[in-house]
């Protein structure tokens, strides 16, 4: 049995519609370099501010950041990338080695951006989950970042608290099938209050799964965040969800945090990983406030 039911045709259809309503408040910038495209999309024209980049998780899309999009947009002009490998964008070329897998990955979005926006324009920079881990590596490299926001990073270095095990949604055997598998996991790793699972989490997950082509996770667990986060100086907000499944929350943030009177690190109650998407709200007025 899946942890939840599936949902009702007219809910997904609603779902679908709040997505491309969110989509077509874009524009589209589809960018080349070293022979990967990827596929940006701009929110807001307000340059008060400095640009703000957010980066998506692994198996996501610039759909994880869907309720947060009206808001930050508001008062910032806004670059949301499909990261190559995922979604709208080219899949990357073969790393040298495993060490490397995240270099073409920075190259892509650092050639492209500088393409679009000019290679010294300081930006804001955030991340969620794998996206938090890349978005400290791109800024180490690239350098012009003036603040740096990562909700549930990845690459943190410690252990993970997982009580319930993923299920491989690519082996189901027909569409039920991989439906209740990716419920299952939406609950097992995303989000933690169940009320928060609903059509438009699992319309978000089931698109950005079915367009991941790169491997995330053995780089998210490979640590190098304190690293990155120390080349980068400047403020920098720390957010987690209390309940979320990648780590331990309030020691890492107390740790991440203890000695750095420039980091900020926040706790979210009653959130889990997901926790842009499942306390949009809480998180749009820590950014907000942390932007200004």
């Amino acid at each position: 049995m899946p942890y939840f039911s599936t949902f009702d045709p007219q809910a997904e259809a609603d779902a679908l519609r709040l997505i491309a309503r969110i989509d077509a408040l874009s524009t589209h910038h589809d960018a080349e370099h070293g022979g990967v495209r990827i596929r940006w999309r701009r929110f807001g024209n307000d340059d008060s501010h400095p640009p703000l980049v957010l980066l998506h998780g692994g198996h996501g899309s610039w759909m994880h950041w869907l309720r947060n999009v009206e808001a930050l947009s508001a008062t910032h002009t806004l670059w949301l990338p499909d990261m190559p490998g995922f979604h709208d964008s080219d899949t990357p070329p073969k790393p040298a080695s495993d060490r490397a897998a995240v270099d073409p990955l920075l190259d892509a979005l650092a050639g492209t951006l500088d393409g679009l926006i000019g290679a010294r324009t300081e930006i804001d920079l955030g991340g969620f989950s794998f996206g938090g881990l890349v978005a400290a590596k791109f800024g180490a490299r690239r350098g012009s970042i003036r603040r740096l926001a990562l909700m549930g990073s990845g690459g943190h270095g410690t252990l993970r608290r997982m009580t319930v095990e993923m299920i491989n949604w690519r082996a189901a055997e027909d569409r039920d099938q991989e439906r209740a598998a990716l419920l299952h996991n939406l609950a097992a790793l995303m989000l933690h209050d169940r009320a928060a699972i609903d059509a438009l989490a699992f319309a978000i997950h089931d698109i950005s799964c079915h367009g991941t082509r790169f491997r995330s996770k053995e780089i998210s667990l490979a640590g190098g965040l304190q690293v990155a986060l120390d080349a980068i100086g400047g403020p920098q907000l720390l957010l987690w969800g209390e309940h979320d499944v990648t780590a331990d929350s309030r020691p890492l943030v107390a740790q991440l945090a203890a000695g750095h009177p420039r980091r900020q690190g926040v706790v979210i109650d009653g959130a889990g990983h997901w926790v842009q998407f499942e306390r949009a709200d809480e998180v749009n007025a820590h950014l907000l406030r942390f932007l200004s």
